[in-house]
């Protein structure tokens, strides 16, 4: 019992401390912007070649 105690304590100290780190993230900080996948290029090009148009790059 006492085991469980000291684990849930550790959790909920964990989880504070995470949502504190979060809280002091500034709003100003843009997410990071991942390059389209392969898959969305290939997807784009059928789009365009089947409204028969090409796209720009």
């Amino acid at each position: 019992m006492f085991r469980l105690l000291i684990a849930g304590a550790l959790a909920y100290v964990t989880y504070r401390m995470a949502r504190q780190m979060i809280d002091n993230v500034p709003d100003s900080v843009d997410p990071l912007q991942l390059p389209p996948s392969q898959y969305d290029r290939e997807t784009l090009r059928r789009q365009s070649a089947a409204m028969g148009v090409d796209p720009q790059h």
